[in-house]
């Protein structure tokens, strides 16, 4: 009889534990990356190009990796990443082309696909406060060649535009083979990010305004834009941007060789 309640006690013990048993929840492993990012825009700057996207709505985003490459197809190199939804790439240099794509990872390392969205930019020199001054008076010093970042005189080889004070009135001046647009009042040079393809001065001027932002299509088919910031009767003085990398050949023919002789048809 007490075989058999030691065996009746042993069983109940067993069954007891069985019953106690703690299950141990499921852990579901996450291996589903976030939606590549969108929106991505580009804002070129002096040996520098800021890049800005959409905010990813992943609940569990942790940051973005920012790739670049010289061409759309070809390998992408991670320079970088961010918590926010902006870089600043500091180690562009001046007159390179970029072409730029974005990745979105969440706390568990997975990654999304680069960005689809086709972005490029070239960063370029940029100058704050340069004067120059009127051509009549002053003709050595009236002129500016961006591709020199100098002053020159109007008449020089050079010069992309000139400065002149005609009784009174303030006019922005290049020769025949250059064009110019008063692209309107802005906050800075950095409002203008592309220069236009049509509405060039057929007059082969502007007036001056304080405030107004214009774009140079120069003789060697390159394109700059400054900002008049201040004018008197005897200077004008503007920020400046200038693209190193030549525009493309459909919008105005390279130039082979020397600059022709300068012309201007006087309207004053």
């Amino acid at each position: 009889m007490k075989n058999i309640l030691k065996l009746f006690a042993a069983s109940m013990f067993i069954l007891y534990l069985t019953g106690c048993e703690v299950n141990e929840p499921e852990y579901i492993v996450d291996n589903v990356p976030p939606v590549p990012p969108t929106g991505i825009k580009v804002y070129v700057g002096d040996d520098s190009i800021d890049l800005t996207w959409l905010d990813n709505r992943d609940p569990d985003l942790a940051g973005y990796n920012i790739y670049f490459s010289y061409s759309y197809n070809g390998a992408y190199e991670n320079i970088g990443s961010s918590p926010y939804n902006y870089f600043i790439d500091e180690e562009a240099i001046n007159g390179v082309k970029y072409y730029y794509a974005v990745t979105a990872y969440d706390y568990n390392g997975n990654e999304s696909d680069l960005s689809m969205d086709v972005i490029y930019a070239t960063a370029r020199p940029e100058g704050f406060n340069q004067a120059i001054f009127d051509f009549r008076r002053f003709p050595n010093n009236s002129g500016y060649s961006f591709a020199l970042y100098s002053v020159v005189a109007y008449d020089s080889l050079d010069v992309d535009f000139f400065f002149e004070n005609y009784q009174g009135s303030f006019y922005l001046d290049v020769w025949d083979d250059t064009d110019i647009q008063d692209m309107g009042p802005t906050i800075d040079i950095y409002d203008i990010p592309y220069a236009p393809t049509s509405g060039w001065s057929t007059t082969k001027d502007a007036i001056a305004i304080v405030g107004h932002t214009y774009v140079i299509w120069t003789w060697d088919n390159h394109f700059a834009k400054f900002r008049i910031s201040n004018i008197t009767n005897d200077r004008v003085v503007f920020d400046w941007a200038y693209q190193l990398v030549e525009g493309e050949t459909q919008l105005k023919p390279s130039a082979n060789g020397d600059r022709n002789p300068l012309e201007k048809q006087w309207k004053r």
